[in-house]
Order: C-alpha cells, then structure tokens, then sequence
C-alpha cells in the first residue's frame, strides 16, 4: 500500500521539482522589456540623426528632436502602428530606467558616482515617459505640423511657468537642469565605461566604446543651447524665446559654424542611436536568480 502511494505522488513530486528549477518569471519579462526599451530607442535617435543630417544638405528640412521624429513618424502610411510601438517600447523603457535608478535592479550601490547615475536614470525616465505619452497622443491625433505643434506648447508652458510667482526664477531653474542633462552626458562621455556590461569580446568592445562616447557627446552638447534659449527667456521674460531642442539646432545653422555643429550633432544623434541598438543586443543582466527587490 506504501508503495502505491508512493507511485501514486511520483509524477506530483516531478512537477513540483521542475518547478524548484524552473527560471524566474519577472527578472525574463524585465530583460524583454529592457530589451525593446533600448531598441525603441536606437530607432528613435536614428531617425532624430538621420533627419538631422538631412537638414544639413536641404534647407526644405529642419533639424528635430525624439518628439520631432515621432512627428515625422506621424506622417508616415500605417504610423498609428508604429505610434503605438513606439509608445510601448518608450513605456517599458520607462519602467526599466525605473528600476535602474529607484530600485538599484544593476545594484550599482551608494557611493557618489553611483547615486548620480542612479539620480540620472531616474530623471531620464519621465523623459521616456513622456515621449511615450506623446506618441500615443500622435497615434490618434495628428496636427498637420507636429514640429511647430511642439513649439507652441513649449511656449505655452513657458507662458505658464512665467505667470506664476518667481517665474523667471523658476524658468532660470529649468534652464540650469537642462544644462546638468547636457553636461551630465558629456561627463559619462568622457568617464564612463559603455562595454562593461556588454557580452563582446575585448577587441569588439574597443570599437563599440567610441561609438558609445561620441553618442553621449553629441547628445549632452544639443541640450546646451537649449539651455541658453530658456535662460534667454526667463531674463527677458519672454515665452517666446523658449523653444524646442529642434528649434535650438536650427538656430546653429545661421551661425558661422552651423552647419559642421548640425552635421557633427546628426552624426552623433546616429552613434547614439547605434549603441542603443547594440545594447539591446548585447547587454548583460546580472539580476537572473536574485531577489529583485
């Protein structure tokens, strides 16, 4: 009898330690998502570059941002496919920047250098988190100019922020955060090492390094002289002096230099691009098989 039992419980006992070895199901459901967060991404900058460049050698074509982009993609045949896409892949990119800074998911720790990375991931996640929302938004209305739509509304938030008590103050607050996003990228440029959690070889990883720096470079210096419209517009307290990251680089290409600063900022939008593409290939996860939170 104890043994019929026992051949009765073996198939239950095979299930039960199949699930003991089973892999966790969040940490895969995280990396997936990370994974087309950062291809969400590349594409997006890809495009910012692409156009960008384009901008250079047509005058018929301005130079644009992530929201200018998705504007492009607007106008696109079937783009509230591709609006939605890219809405969800920018949402999980999100909640991935999430989990990097709020709740250390790379356990990169306290110290100094980590706290300000963390700090980083975090303020760069509403950032995703907006473009997520304005991509949904484009998928189900469309202006008939997204890139003076976008604009407008910065004008329109300015005029706000400026109506409020110690606007001009507040504007000038925004000015210098803007300016700490653009420096904080040039800085990583320069410091960090983009290959340490990247599944290459070594002598792979030596070409992926340069693309990564040039990226962030170019990325940080674009946020400059947006930066020094928004300051420019809480001295004059003027909203119309605000503009977009787009209009910023437009208004480079009257300047003696403009267009090697326009053409270097496209390529750099287009390496940017490229490493994220290549992380959401190559990156590692070292939280499988650990407590997450």
């Amino acid at each position: 009898m104890l043994q019929l039992a026992r051949d009765a419980l073996r198939p239950l006992a095979i299930k039960r330690s199949t699930w003991r070895k089973a892999p966790d199901v969040a940490p895969s459901l995280i990396e997936g998502a990370a994974r087309i967060g950062y291809s969400v991404r590349g594409l997006l900058y890809l495009a910012v570059g692409v156009i960008t460049l384009s901008a250079v050698l047509f005058r018929s074509i301005n130079a644009t941002s992530p929201t200018g982009a998705l504007g492009w993609l607007a106008r696109q045949p079937f783009s509230w496919i591709w609006l939605l896409i890219a809405s969800l892949g920018l949402l999980a990119f999100f909640g991935w920047r999430i989990l990097q800074g709020v709740f250390d998911i790379d356990r990169a720790g306290l110290s100094r250098d980590a706290l300000s990375m963390r700090l980083s991931q975090t303020c760069s996640a509403f950032g995703y988190a907006i473009l997520s929302w304005a991509a949904l938004s484009l998928a189900f209305h469309r202006p008939s100019d997204p890139e003076l739509s976008e604009v407008q509304r910065t004008h329109r938030h300015a005029e706000q922020i400026l109506s409020l008590p110690h606007g001009e103050w507040l504007l000038a607050g925004i000015a210098v955060a803007v300016a700490g996003v653009g420096i904080g990228n040039v800085s990583r440029a320069w410091r960090e090492n983009f290959t340490d959690r990247l599944s290459c070889s070594e002598a792979v990883c030596r070409w992926l390094s340069p693309l990564a720096r040039a990226g962030y470079l170019a990325r940080g210096l674009a946020y400059l002289p947006l930066a020094a419209f928004i300051a420019l517009a809480a001295v004059r307290s003027s909203p119309e002096d605000v503009t977009s990251l787009g209009g910023a680089l437009n208004a480079l290409v009257a300047e003696p230099i403009g267009r090697i600063a326009l053409s270097l900022a496209g390529g750099g939008f287009m390496a940017f691009g490229l490493f994220s593409l290549i992380e959401a290939r190559f990156r590692k996860f070292s939280f499988t098989g650990r407590r997450l939170f």
